[in-house]
């Protein structure tokens, strides 16, 4: 599967999902378990949530000479 959470957008789940975490525990709420799933997905670097909407903020370069995601060009006969 690729990835698609980038940089920034990892460094804020991770953040953020350690302070959800952190106040579900003082609280004995259960937010910490919404702050496990945020972290999860800035640690793995895939949002389940943002496959529907296309959404996608990972800019991975593709490697050069990588054929199969070029588009196919026509060749003269």
């Amino acid at each position: 599967m690729k990835p698609n959470v980038g940089a920034t957008d990892r460094i804020i789940r991770l953040l953020l999902g350690v302070i959800i975490i952190v106040v579900g525990v003082i609280y004995n709420s259960w937010w910490g378990l919404i702050g496990v799933l945020v972290f999860l997905t800035g640690l793995i670097g895939r949002c389940a949530a943002y496959v529907p909407f296309g959404i996608n903020t990972c800019k991975i370069k593709q490697p050069p000479g990588d054929a199969s995601k070029e588009e196919p060009t026509s060749q003269p006969s």
